[in-house]
């Protein structure tokens, strides 16, 4: 049976290094899994793999479109399968990478197809996203579905307006319908998590944010400012220098809001993780020895 291995983790806990080790090992090729990575316009502030990373191993999906042509996960599924499909043609393993779960999720399990809301609805929730209101449409998340609540990416509002949208249009929780039962899929998964303490993943976010303002970050954010108002750049990392660049906060109180929401973000990410059974935690800094159990 062909076999997928897939490697999630906290953000900077060291996945893409993780993954080409393990795709060398077993000559085969990565599917990243990372929502913010698809876009091309995006480099440090979503730490996309070098140039000499992604020489390393062949990816997919990395910077594989404009950050005009918005991806939905529905989508992402059909693609990534199809990708997948051609690797096993010529290889028995494959190897994934990703924190983003709900992409994750779409190509280990499938995604439920969610009924289409009607303009009218899409419009209003939109127009509060822009006016500022996300908390509000928060509030009322947590009170229609605090099962998808605890879980979902609270700085996402694509994630939390699609919520709403489906649970109006549907009359169902949204964390119930993402959870029913989808047919296996005809290939082994393996998923790897990895772990490091507390304390070292905080200091790696830290670390990593302040090596993507020296390596130019704010210049980049600059550079996007025309599409300042799509939805894929209201993410961790931008939005802070947005309001630095445009809203009056310093830089250091920008760069100060970029690692506690990154901070935030990774303990959500070990959340949903940790709703899993089958999942292999392993120790950052032994994954070289626990990779050794997989064939050449």
């Amino acid at each position: 049976m062909k076999h997928l291995v897939v490697i999630v983790g906290p953000t900077a806990v060291g996945k893409t290094a993780a993954a080409i080790e393990a795709a060398q090992k077993m000559g085969t090729e990565i599917l990243s899994c990372d929502s913010r990575q698809f876009y091309q316009e995006l480099n440090i502030g979503v730490a996309r793999p070098s140039p000499e990373e992604l020489a390393a191993a062949r990816h997919h999906f990395i910077a594989s479109r404009p950050v005009t042509s918005p991806y939905n996960v529905y989508d992402y599924e059909q693609d990534a399968l199809a990708v997948l499909n051609n690797i096993f043609k010529t290889r028995d393993v494959a190897v994934a990478v990703g924190g983003s779960g709900l992409y994750v999720d779409a190509l280990c399990r499938g995604i439920n197809q969610m009924p289409d809301p009607t303009p009218e609805l899409r419009a209003e929730l939109s127009g509060k996203i822009a006016d500022g209101k996300l908390n509000e449409l928060l509030a009322e998340l947590k009170l229609l579905d605090p099962e998808y609540y605890a879980v979902v990416d609270r700085n996402n509002p694509i994630r939390v307006q699609r919520a709403l949208e489906t649970i109006h249009t549907s009359g169902q929780k949204y964390s119930l319908l993402i959870s029913k039962e989808l047919p296996k899929r005809p290939f082994k998964i393996t998923k790897i998590a990895l772990s490091c303490e507390r304390d070292e993943l905080r200091e790696r976010i830290y670390s990593r944010v302040d090596r993507m303002i020296a390596e130019g970050l704010v210049d980049e954010v600059r550079s996007l400012t025309d599409f300042r108002h799509l939805n894929t750049l209201n993410t961790v990392g931008y939005k802070e220098i947005f309001e630095y660049l445009y809203g009056g906060k310093t830089l250091d109180q920008a760069v100060a809001e970029i690692k506690n929401h990154t901070w935030q973000y990774a303990k959500k990410q070990m959340t949903w993780l940790r709703r899993y059974n089958d999942i292999q935690w392993v120790d950052r800094k032994n994954f070289k020895d626990f990779l050794q159990v997989f064939p050449s």
